[in-house]
């Protein structure tokens, strides 16, 4: 997983953070988005303003801060978004979607079908 440019507005952290605080659900859209909002957290567990790069790495096990659920591509085996989308939905679960996937010639990679996992 390559370094990646990150920019989070302070509207954006406030709505985020305000979701949170109010017991709604954070869905994170894309390994990217969930990189983002894990790479520059509180240790109230909000998410900050940001701009600049990250090279957060997110692999099993892993406890997430901010998304309570993620929508994500089926992303190639091997791959490093893989590991990031195991890490959120546990690897054995995600494995076990990935074979049935396979099974039911589900695409992958980034124009491939998609998962939400809660």
């Amino acid at each position: 997983m390559a370094s990646e440019r990150l920019i989070i507005s302070e509207e954006a952290c406030q709505v985020i953070n305000k979701a949170k605080r109010s017991g709604h659900k954070v869905v994170a859209i894309g390994t990217t988005v969930v990189r983002g909002l894990e790479t520059y957290i509180t240790t109230n567990h909000e998410v900050n303003p940001y701009d600049g790069w990250t090279n957060k790495f997110i692999f099993p096990p892993y406890e997430f801060s901010i998304p309570d659920a993620i929508v994500s591509n089926f992303h190639l085996p091997e791959s490093t978004m893989l590991m990031s989308v195991a890490a959120f939905g546990g690897y054995e679960k995600v494995m076990n979607a990935y074979n049935v996937a396979l099974e039911q010639d589900y695409r992958f990679g980034p124009y491939g079908d998609a998962l939400l996992i809660i």
